[in-house]
């Protein structure tokens, strides 16, 4: 009998709210050890909200969230990163005027180990070249002179220089060319092979179908379903509902 994964992430009952308003009610997920969950929904179903407050990065919310152990219920991003839990946002975010090779040392975090003493993934700007070969032709091009999904990738890149246990990955494949796409792809079921895990903000269900395993369904900051990517993927009314454009 296999035994489950050990739970990395964990939130119950999270809400938050952006000034007087309420975007998220009571959100439950949970994301185990070397598995992509996909948190699915329509733009403005809270998806980005979710994973800002798993971060810490909103300044009213309530629930418990547990990390590796940690309650960080309260915590300030900082403090979630040098847990290892790693966070890439939708808007990017590179250090314009420094280059490859230096937005990756920002990043930089010792390495980590697991609870049984296993070494956790370690990351290098070397292996990150072989896994984004792009970022590898220009490592001292400055990150204002890039495309938007070569910033994508640096933003990828640098998060991962801090040696994350888990990922919080924002709409990788919003807005970017498809060529780039199916590299973020290929990029997850890497990490995912080296026991990486990721929470994915995503609204193409082919996308998500390529890389995930369990997916929930936000609809006005509330958790409509939750499964399987296959259950998901069968269930065409929930698709219907809160997935169509």
């Amino acid at each position: 009998m296999n035994e489950k994964p050990m739970t990395l992430l964990s939130a119950d009952d999270l809400c938050a709210w952006y000034g007087a308003a309420q975007i998220l009610y009571d959100v439950d997920l949970e994301v185990r050890r070397g598995e992509v969950v996909a948190l699915m929904g329509r733009n403005g179903a809270g998806k980005s909200t979710t994973l800002k407050a798993l971060m810490g990065m909103l300044a009213k919310r309530s629930g418990d969230i547990y990390f590796f152990g940690h309650n960080i219920s309260t915590s300030e991003p900082h403090h979630a990163s040098k847990l290892g839990l790693g966070f890439v946002p939708e808007d990017r975010r590179v250090f314009t005027d420094l280059s490859v090779m230096e937005n990756l040392e920002v990043g930089t975090q010792p390495p980590r180990n697991w609870p049984d003493g296993s070494p956790a993934p370690l990351w290098s700007p070397e292996r990150l070249f072989k896994l984004f070969p792009n970022l590898g032709e220009m490592p001292q091009r400055p990150g204002g002179r890039m495309s938007g999904g070569e910033q994508q990738m640096l933003t990828v890149a640098r998060t991962l220089m801090g040696n994350p246990y888990l990922v919080l990955l924002d709409e990788p494949s919003e807005g970017v060319a498809p060529v780039i796409v199916e590299q973020m792809a290929n990029m997850i079921l890497e990490l995912k092979a080296q026991g990486v895990s990721i929470l994915l903000s995503e609204q193409n269900m082919h996308f998500a179908e390529l890389v995930s395993d369990r997916a929930y369904v936000l609809e006005k900051g509330q958790i409509r379903f939750s499964g399987t990517m296959d259950e998901l993927a069968a269930n065409e009314e929930v698709r219907r509902a809160y997935l169509s454009m």
